[in-house]
């Protein structure tokens, strides 16, 4: 199909390309111009470590031979497993040069959740820090692991049957077999969906995908220059977003990483202080806790030496940005970006030569076309205004599922990649994510999007986060429940949040019941797992009945 109008191409910053030219390289090859070129540059920080990359790309190098020696070959898949840090991403890269793929599996991962996705990738290896080790112990037996490697922040761990060091593998000298990989049909990596609406998937990426969605986040940037900046490694890396825009981002442009291992507000406000990043990829909940830190204003001064913010994974509230914007002196422009797994994973982002569109998850990258389908047959192009569900295609979009040929079937169709988002394009171009397909509440017959009455209760001033979801309901099939997390030093009681409600909504949308919570399930990357919260209720009714019956 083609797309009838490019809406977008006359709202693009005038700096910004629309056709970008992708070259016919691996990831592995990407790191190793980077090291020829800057070899002295800092490539990362972590604590008090300093690695240049020179020093990365020796160590990538030491690390694939001897990964070459245990006998990991090309095509096969294995696991990595552990916080941010130098050795995981050593490895990453190591693992891309022999042609393996690398399996990204979460490190809050339980024994059950780590077995299903070795098995279900058929991985032979796992890379993990020590100290998840037994996690991975307990149930080896039951997997198709036949190797373990693993790394520590300290001590070196000692080897054993089947137990590999990181640290004496290190040793190897710094020479891998060459092997043949072709960047647009060999994988790079399996990307697990996080499962927040069902059974997570192995989403497969190419190296073509993932430097065609680098080269496309360095184009839609602005004012950064090859080999000056330094990139705040917050997001973790083993997640799609915190790969593309932090790791692999900084290798292209020989940024310095500053990683830190987790997000805590006192820690990244002293590490902005003491290395003035000038990138800050983040989530929305990031902001928050930055914007209400009660000494924000003691680094209001190294906050302005960052130039872009972009945040993903979850809506921006307008007012979160807008505070930022006041505590970084106007210079740290906080956009709104929107991507998922299955392309690698930035689609859209706001410019970032002017203030963020309020709702708008902005216009989509250079070679990037996307559409709005009607939501009954999701093969018609909508008219402009309308709401359905947003397709994409790009060079950054997914070869598919791993071995699930139904679901690739029906996410890519026609070469369009369904996002299960339901969204409207505008006059000019931008995008408006509305809600996701499955997230849609239907109430007495009526379809209602959590995400319109979110945006209400945000404008709430004792609300802090709320996420809306439909809980079962024996009249209406769903009715609308708000879980709702309360600013500091407030009270509240439900009535007032319904009340607030009715004036500023059609009666069917307003919550029946109000929850208060003092913090919401999230993914890794700050997504609220609204999921989990309807799982809840329907435990809460089976409890119910049980009991009754009884």
């Amino acid at each position: 199909m083609t797309v009838k109008r490019k809406l977008w191409l006359k709202s693009y910053p005038s700096n910004v390309r629309y056709h970008l030219d992708y070259p016919y390289k691996t990831l592995g090859q990407l790191l190793d111009e980077t090291v020829a070129k800057m070899p002295d540059t800092l490539a990362m920080t972590f604590g008090t470590q300093t690695i240049t990359y020179r020093q990365f790309g020796n160590r990538v190098n030491r690390f694939a031979g001897a990964l070459a020696d245990i006998g990991i070959e090309r095509g096969e898949r294995v696991g990595l497993m552990g916080p941010n840090c130098p050795q995981w991403e050593i490895a990453f890269y190591a693992l891309l040069k022999l042609g393996a793929i690398v399996v990204q599996t979460n490190p809050m991962y339980i024994e059950r959740e780590i077995a299903y996705q070795m098995n279900d990738s058929g991985a032979t290896t796992i890379i993990v820090l020590e100290m998840l080790y037994p996690r991975v112990r307990r149930i080896i037996e039951e997997t198709s692991l036949q190797r373990v490697v693993v790394f520590n922040f300290l001590a070196p761990v000692e080897p054993a049957e089947g137990l590999y060091s990181y640290d004496e593998l290190i040793k190897h000298e710094p020479v891998y077999p060459d092997v043949a990989i072709n960047p647009i049909e060999d994988l790079a990596v399996l990307q697990y969906t996080g499962g927040t609406t069902g059974v997570s998937k192995g989403v497969m990426l190419t190296h073509h995908n993932l430097i065609a969605n680098t080269l496309q986040v360095l184009e839609w940037s602005i004012n950064m220059e090859y080999g000056k900046e330094r990139v705040l490694t917050i997001l973790p890396v083993f997640h799609v977003y915190g790969m593309t825009d932090c790791m692999n981002y900084a290798v292209a442009i020989a940024a310095t990483q500053i990683i830190l291992p987790r997000f805590d507000p006192d820690q990244v406000l002293e590490t902005i202080r003491a290395y003035k990043p000038t990138l800050f990829p983040g989530a929305p909940t990031m902001f928050m806790a930055l914007n209400s830190h009660p000494r924000i204003d003691e680094y209001r001064d190294s906050l302005a030496a960052i130039k872009v913010c972009t945040s993903g994974s979850a809506p921006l509230p307008l007012e979160v940005a807008q505070k930022f914007a006041e505590v970084t002196q106007g210079k740290g422009n906080l956009v709104e970006g929107y991507g998922l797994s299955e392309a690698s994973p930035i689609t859209h982002c706001n410019p970032l030569d002017r203030p963020t569109l309020a709702g708008s998850i902005g216009l989509p990258l250079p070679d990037t076309d996307y559409v709005i389908m009607d939501l009954e047959t999701g093969d018609r192009e909508i008219p402009v205004g309308e709401i359905g569900e947003i397709c994409v295609r790009g060079p950054q979009v997914m070869k598919g599922y791993w071995q699930k040929h139904l679901e690739t079937a029906e996410t890519l169709r026609n070469g369009w990649l369904h996002t299960g988002d339901i969204g409207r394009m505008d006059d000019d171009g931008f995008c408006f994510v509305i809600d996701r397909k499955k997230d849609i509440i239907i109430a007495g017959g009526f379809n209602i999007y959590p995400r319109d009455i979110e945006e209400v209760l945000y404008e709430h001033p004792k609300v802090k986060e709320v996420v809306v979801a439909g809980v079962p309901d024996h009249y209406r099939g769903e009715t609308v429940k708000a879980y709702i997390v309360l600013k500091p030093d407030t009270e509240a009681i439900e009535k007032e949040f319904i009340a607030f409600c009715k004036t500023r909504m059609a009666a069917y949308k307003v919550p029946r019941y109000v929850e208060f919570r003092t913090e919401l399930p999230r993914t890794i990357v700050g997504k609220v797992l609204r999921r989990k919260l309807v799982e809840e209720e329907r435990a809460k009714l089976q409890t119910a009945a049980s009991t009754e019956s009884v």
